[in-house]
């Protein structure tokens, strides 16, 4: 459970308007949504809504679509973990943001590895955060339910941001491109896991029809990177693997 010092820390990192609004819940999250839905439409967004899957999310659907995703080769869920601290050189004392955090596999992760610092997961939905809260977590560790394309965080409020197989479901991800760039820290770091194409057809073809039907939006070969260098990001770098791909930058 997170302590009250790293929830008093959460709260001085909002915005005073998001500040106000804040709840804590019977579960124990924060909520700045209240009744507005962020989650979006489409029915893969809205299969993260669903309490069957969110039982099982951690331990058997995301290890098995990861598997999918970045392939036989790929990294599976440990590397993943592991190329996620990696991208984000996480330290003793650093703020960290997960956004997308679902049931808080990482952000447990994360909030060992910096100590004495914090680590905030950030999500629309909230049976994955009353997963989340129900998981042994180190103390510093707090769960907000809140839209990534309009956090309620400050500018530069933490030291690194990560967003692991969840940019693909956000309903405008360039808008939550932007929300992770402004809320960095100057050198702070940004780490990303999503989507990208790898078929003979034209982006523009693959994402209408995958996301048409499942929600999930392909992004091009060079969308990603070029939209954190357009932010004025540093350093930027890209893996794929699989229909995966990694990118991390830094912030100036």
């Amino acid at each position: 459970m997170a302590s009250e010092a790293a929830i008093e820390r959460t709260l001085e990192l909002m915005a005073p308007p998001e500040r106000g609004r804040a709840r804590r819940t019977e579960a124990g999250y924060w909520d700045v949504l209240g009744e507005r839905e962020a989650t979006g439409a489409r029915p893969g967004q809205r299969l993260m809504e669903n309490s069957v899957l969110v039982q099982v999310y951690e331990r058997a659907w995301r290890p098995l679509w990861g598997r999918l995703f970045t392939g036989v080769l790929g990294p599976g869920t440990r590397g993943e973990h592991r190329i996620a601290l990696e991208l984000l050189d996480l330290s003793a004392g650093k703020r960290v943001l997960d956004v997308g955090c679902g049931p808080g596999n990482f952000t447990r992760e994360f909030g060992r590895a910096v100590g004495d610092g914090l680590a905030v997961g950030l999500d629309a939905s909230a049976p994955m955060l009353i997963r989340a809260v129900t998981e042994s977590a180190p103390d510093n560790v707090v769960y907000v339910r809140g839209d990534a394309s309009a956090t309620p965080f400050v500018d530069g409020a933490f030291d690194a941001v990560c967003c692991f197989a969840a940019l693909y479901l956000i309903e405008e991800p360039l808008k939550a491109i932007d929300e992770m760039v402004r809320m960095l820290a100057p050198g702070g770091r940004v780490a990303l896991l999503s989507s990208v194409n790898r078929g003979l057809l034209p982006t523009a073809v693959s994402n209408a029809i995958v996301r048409g039907l499942s929600g999930v939006r392909i992004f091009g070969r060079g969308e990603l990177t070029g939209a954190l260098r357009e932010r004025g990001m540093a350093d930027v770098e890209q893996r794929v693997s699989g229909l995966g791909q990694f990118v991390s930058a830094r912030r100036p």
